[in-house]
């Protein structure tokens, strides 16, 4: 998967965890396209601190998936759903009781 396309993912589940500032450079980056350049021009920072602001951001929605599993786990249910598997009611209870 796209890493763009994961982090929007992550975004979408753990964004509200972010800060106001996270939460507007990663909006304008990722959503709006727009560049690091026109982002520090919108805030009157430097393109450098939107990069770290962008890296801590990153560094953040992966630390929450790495202990929350959420994405993952909602892919997996998506995952046993589309299979049309007979004991789908005991394999989504696995998923969420005891991860996958």
């Amino acid at each position: 998967m796209d890493k763009n396309v994961y982090l929007i993912n992550l975004y979408d589940i753990y964004g509200s965890l972010l800060t106001e500032k996270q939460q507007n450079y990663f909006e304008e980056y990722y959503f709006e396209n727009l560049s690091l350049k026109e982002i520090s021009e919108n805030y009157d920072v430097t393109r450098n601190a939107i990069f770290n602001v962008l890296k801590e951001t990153e560094d953040k929605l992966n630390y929450y998936e790495e202990k929350l599993n959420i994405y993952e786990k909602n892919k997996k249910i998506k995952e046993i759903l589309e299979s049309k598997d007979k004991n789908l009611k005991k394999k989504i209870e696995e998923v969420i009781e005891k991860g996958w």
